[in-house]
């Protein structure tokens, strides 16, 4: 016995070493032929033996079939990158990194930070993944989730070869972060003989790492490519160099393109070579990550609520095509509007086979020559991850087919109305789409925050029990939720736990959960803050609502119109009867006209250091000021933080004052 598992072991170490050199150095380094023989002559020994030794390659095959997916929570938080469409964007972010550095060497002139240099590496498309190692062996890896919290999909990543089992550094704590993909010749490969073959290599890798059944991951034969060590508990590295050297040497796969640069110009000038050449990798990229090197720069900088300072994702522009228009349909909104959805010839952009399209309206159909298009070639676009959309027709001829426009719902049957471009389905009691929309808004994070409701609850709901309205949701109790296909006594316990929590909303979260037409969040609020009572705003006239800030003709009309629909007045009252009080903060008693935001209309951008934008909305508005989400030449104050954009730029052409100090909005608001 004793034999035959240094045997084993003996095995194991060899076929590790071939994995490596073929899987991650891609630099075979023996023939498959006597690979298998290794490999046949290990699973020979573990089934003489009865024993399969913890870093057996043939744990990698995925036979086990899993019943879910554990939460598993990142010791250190995996966080989303800043974008930069374009150069601009690119030395916009320089220079805010450049003045923190400059700011923090001004302050700290005994230990300064070093210039600024930078590394680019690929901005990998598929799925991340962030690996925990606990003395040199894997015991976990989970996907990014909400960047805190992910799922555990061990068994999975397991399957993919050219991840290490066990690594030399033994000494502690790591959790690596990488991208798992799906390579394209893989792809190709593995639809040549698919019963059904994979779209794209992006959603096959996150379709496999995301199956229950690990042995579906290994049939995909992913890769991965490491690029961070997000947390480690003594580890430290003077550079991204360093990082990247160790993981080189503890055997991780790491991207065949990372370049150092001293410049920003030459980080923009690489840029673009590279983009030129996305095609010629095996992957996807969708574009390129420039980070600052130095690790106490980067921790000198920080984080804002989500990005990382020292570290931007260069996104490529959108790539176009033509293809065949094949039909328009048409889908119904939570509002009644209807909206045309193309249907185009498959065609491939960036590795993402593209076949619906996105059509706003009649207007939008008629602008861009779409009319007479269907049979036609059109041109389409694709920008990251929206929707692709139609640019308009390849030519002027008129040479398709009629997009015939409805004039009954295509869910009820009902009238349609045209109002403006729209079309307007307003049978609100029966119309299935409307009802579902209207609910799954009502719950949503905005509004009620119902926790752990779905669009797929409310259809199940509306399905088997005849919820109709949201006020049907209080109704519900635990024999109804209980009888229900994948609810058991703890998933309805929970929700009934969250109907009941969401009863306790501000006005003006349970505003914006009504779905008043033509209003969103920044409208709701300054309702709210107005009335400060529900029923007041129930009474008030469109010659009221006009004088509000930000609220126009039309915007009153829909707001007077939706309180005096009976529809929308009954499921009001049955709201308030089931027990949803909604409350708004009272307003301060004394506000000092001297401060120097008394009065005035302020916009707020970007992404502030020492509070979210909405804390600082709030202390504005104690303060006196009016805060509005749109720059206008009534706008008084631009308030600026990280990442502001074009309302920045549109204030700056208009020439209205900018506040893009943090210290200075401090002092100005009293706390610095």
């Amino acid at each position: 016995m004793t034999e035959a598992l240094e045997a084993m072991k003996a095995l194991i170490e060899e076929i590790k070493t071939h994995n490596y050199q073929y899987y991650t150095l891609d630099q075979p380094s023996i023939s498959d032929a006597d690979y298998d023989k290794l490999y046949d002559r290990l699973v020979a020994l573990e089934k003489e033996t009865g024993t399969v030794l913890p870093e057996s390659p043939t744990l990698r095959v995925g036979d086990q079939l899993l019943s879910g997916f554990d939460p598993h929570k990142h010791r250190s938080r995996l966080w989303s990158l800043d974008k930069a469409q374009n150069h601009e964007d690119l030395l916009a972010w320089h220079t805010r990194a450049s003045k923190l550095v400059n700011d923090y060497n001004a302050q700290h002139p005994e230990s300064p930070l070093p210039p600024l240099s930078f590394v680019i590496e690929l901005k990998f498309d598929g799925l991340t993944l962030n690996l925990t190692y606990e003395h040199g062996k894997l015991v976990q890896a989970a996907t990014r989730g909400n960047g805190v919290v992910g799922e555990g999909i061990l068994a999975q990543v397991k399957t993919i070869r050219s991840i290490p089992l066990t690594i030399p550094y033994t000494e502690g704590i790591l959790e690596i972060q990488g991208e798992g993909i799906m390579n394209l010749s893989v792809l190709d490969k593995y639809n040549e003989t698919a019963a059904e073959p994979l779209k794209n290599a992006r959603n096959a890798a996150a379709g496999a790492l995301r199956n229950l059944n690990p042995k579906v991951t290994a049939e995909r034969k992913l890769s991965a490519f490491f690029y961070n060590i997000g947390y480690t508990d003594g580890l430290t590295f003077a550079n991204h160099q360093e990082m990247v050297e160790f993981l080189r040497a503890n055997r991780f796969k790491v991207s065949p393109y990372v370049q150092f640069y001293d410049s920003i110009e030459a980080v923009a000038q690489e840029l673009d070579n590279v983009a030129s050449m996305r095609n010629t990798f095996d992957f996807l990229i969708d574009g390129l990550v420039v980070k600052i090197t130095d690790m106490r720069t980067r921790q000198v900088l920080g984080y804002t609520d989500k990005f990382p300072r020292w570290a931007v994702a260069f996104k490529f522009e959108a790539e176009e095509a033509l293809t065949r228009l094949l039909s328009v349909s048409w889908e119904v909104g939570r509002t009644g509007k209807i909206t045309p959805v193309a249907k185009v010839e498959p065609v491939d952009i960036a590795g993402v086979t593209v076949q619906n399209c996105t059509l706003n309206n009649i207007g939008d159909i008629e602008r861009k020559n779409l009319k007479h298009a269907l049979g036609s070639e059109v041109l389409i676009r694709r920008s990251n991850d929206v929707i692709p959309e139609i640019l308009g027709k390849a030519t002027e001829e008129q040479d398709g087919q009629e997009i015939i426009y409805p004039t009954q719902c295509p869910s009820c049957g009902s009238p349609l109305e045209l109002k403006g471009a729209h079309l307007f389905c307003y049978n609100r009691l029966e119309c299935r789409p409307q009802l579902i929309g209207r609910i799954t808004h009502f719950a949503s994070r905005d509004a009620m925050d119902i926790d752990t409701f779905s669009i797929m609850t409310a259809e199940q709901l509306y399905q088997e029990l005849g919820v109709r309205d949201p006020a049907d949701l209080y109704d519900l109790t635990f024999d109804d939720l209980i009888k229900l296909d994948r609810f058991g006594e703890k998933k309805a316990n929970k929700l009934l736990a969250a109907f009941e929590k969401s009863k306790q909303c501000d006005l003006a979260s349970f505003l914006f959960a009504l779905g008043i037409p033509n209003t969103g969040k920044t409208t709701t609020k300054v309702l709210a803050d107005h009335y400060r009572d529900l029923h007041k705003l129930m009474q008030a006239t469109p010659e009221e609502l006009v004088l509000l800030h930000d609220i126009g003709d039309i915007v009153a009309e829909s707001i007077v119109s939706f309180f005096r629909d009976p529809v929308m007045q009954r499921s009001i009252e049955r709201l308030l009867q089931a027990g949803v009080q909604p409350v708004s903060e009272e307003a301060p008693a004394v506000v000092d006209t001297d401060n120097p935001f008394f009065g005035k209309t302020i916009v707020l951008t970007g992404t502030l250091s020492s509070m979210s934008r909405e804390e600082c909305g709030k202390k504005l508005e104690a303060m006196g000021a009016k805060i509005t989400g749109s720059v206008s030449k009534k706008t008084d104050i631009v308030i600026a933080g990280e990442s502001a954009g074009s309302k920045l730029t549109k204030a700056q052409d208009l020439g209205i004052r900018v506040i893009d100090d943090e210290q200075e909005l401090l002092q100005l608001l009293g706390e610095a």
